[in-house]
């Protein structure tokens, strides 16, 4: 049974920190809530050609937030750090 790899990675993070890790050859994404970290490693392999050496994964909580009287939380969600082997991850490559 093959998962959509679309439904894993949902976006790449374009920080000013994710973008300093891409001389490390890392890269980050936001991925969805019930992905594992084979899941993951498969998804990026499949979608941008490349060979993965590591997946880290980063649950981020969810923020208080507020907007004038009404307070409430911004979502949590899941982010995953790639090691690349080798090779360069170009994100307009990729086509749905």
């Amino acid at each position: 049974m093959s998962v959509n790899p679309y439904k894993i990675i949902e976006e790449p993070i374009l920080t000013e920190k994710s973008v300093n890790l891409k001389e490390l050859n890392k890269y980050m994404f936001k991925v969805s809530d019930d992905a594992n970290k084979i899941s993951i490693k498969q998804a990026v392999e499949q979608l941008f050609k490349v060979k993965v050496s590591d997946v880290r994964i980063v649950n981020t909580k969810p923020k208080k937030v507020r907007v004038g009287r009404s307070e409430g939380y911004r979502s949590g969600w899941k982010k995953a750090i790639v090691t690349l082997k080798e090779g360069k991850i170009d994100y307009t490559s990729i086509k749905k």
